[in-house]
């Protein structure tokens, strides 16, 4: 870490979570232009969910992706490959010992595995081949229809909830089957205090394990929504317990990545109010300012933690190289944060209006200057 005038250089941003939508849903993002937002944000390698159509479940399906990377893309773009054929989250398992060479690892993302014995199956082969498997915990028989924390906020506006249990009890079972097979287990978006701790133990005792959370679990609270899509993503913003919770996490060491899951929509379909929108928000162009605004500027996490979770430990868990590529931002930047000055097309933030600190100004990927600042 560099730092002259304002100025600091640091190991370039790693997101192990985003949606570039293609191929499939080109309207809501593209590898073009997430890769675009990417770049100008401060990013050399980012990992892209398999929420696709058609979804990377074979060698042909994940051809589609990797020759518009191979096109398109600015920066590294690593896809996963579903863990289920259709990334149904049921039925039967991709060709794990064909994709793996030319993945980064599995994932059904959007859906969790709701059977053991499936799960079980998957990870003992993902192990098998050396992967690695990153996953949405949600059991399903726990939603009951809901799209917000099933909190206050729910109870006082008449919103159906989503539990807490729903995350942390396929957490739990998913540590137990990592300890039991072997293999290792990366957990998306964690959200709740009780999965802070299930996973703080599970480090403890040695279980390949490790997660990530998102900037808009650490900022925000269920307090602090409002009737709009922009605050609709799952899991849901929680209580100011679970908020807690997690800012704990980052700071002792238990959550070892800060990821976006940047989930562009189009604007029609985040406009349909807290019921009704879509899932997702986007993030990547907003987390470092944020973070370093709310967090590092408030004595919360030093700088030096702060790059660890964004770029340093990323790299470590996916064998990343880790002096190639560099970033340098502006400080003394100060800003709000306007979504029509995205470079993303979706614009869907709680964040909007947010005073930050810290810009992008230099992008250099793997001795590449790929971005620089008028």
């Amino acid at each position: 870490m560099n730092s002259l005038f304002g100025h600091i250089q640091i190991p370039a941003l790693v997101d192990l979570h985003v949606h570039f939508r293609e191929p499939g849903f080109e309207y809501k993002e593209s590898i073009l232009s997430g890769s675009r937002a990417a770049m100008r944000a401060g990013y050399s390698d980012v990992f892209t969910m398999p929420n696709l159509n058609p979804a990377p479940d074979t060698l042909e399906h994940l051809s589609l992706q990797t020759a518009i990377i191979a096109r398109d893309s600015l920066i590294g773009v690593h896809p996963y490959a579903s863990i289920t054929l259709g990334q149904k989250g049921e039925g039967e398992l991709v060709n794990i010992e064909e994709l793996s060479p030319l993945v980064s690892g599995f994932s059904d993302d959007g859906r969790g595995i709701q059977d053991e014995g499936l799960m079980r199956e998957a990870m003992q082969r993902i192990a098998a081949v050396g992967s690695i498997i990153v996953e949405h915990c949600e059991v399903n028989s726990l939603l009951r229809g809901g799209y917000i924390h099933d909190g206050m906020y729910a109870q006082a506006h008449n919103h159906r909830g989503i539990c807490s249990e729903s995350e942390w009890r396929e957490i739990e079972r998913n540590i137990r089957l990592s300890e039991e097979t072997g293999c290792r287990l990366h957990i998306c978006h964690i959200s709740t205090k009780e999965s802070v701790q299930l996973i703080r133990e599970a480090k403890k005792s040695g279980i390949p394990v490790t997660c990530e959370t998102a900037p808009h679990y650490l900022l925000l609270n269920e307090g602090m929504l409002q009737e709009t899509g922009n605050w609709k993503m799952n899991p849901p913003i929680r209580s100011v317990a679970d908020q807690m919770a997690l800012l704990a996490g980052i700071q002792d060491g238990t959550i070892d990545v800060i990821a976006t899951d940047h989930a562009p929509h189009s604007a029609e379909e985040k406009s349909r109010g807290l019921e009704h929108s879509a899932f997702g928000i986007v993030g990547i162009e907003t987390a470092f300012p944020l973070l370093y605004t709310y967090l590092v500027k408030t004595d919360m996490l030093t700088m030096n933690r702060l790059i660890e979770l964004m770029s340093t430990r990323a790299r470590a868990i996916m064998g990343l190289p880790m002096d190639d590529s560099w970033a340098t931002f502006d400080l003394d930047a100060h800003y709000t944060i306007d979504p029509e000055q995205f470079v993303s097309k979706g614009h869907s933030t709680p964040f909007a209006g947010w005073p930050v600190w810290g810009k992008c100004i230099r992008n250099e990927y793997k001795g590449t200057v790929v971005y620089e600042a008028e």
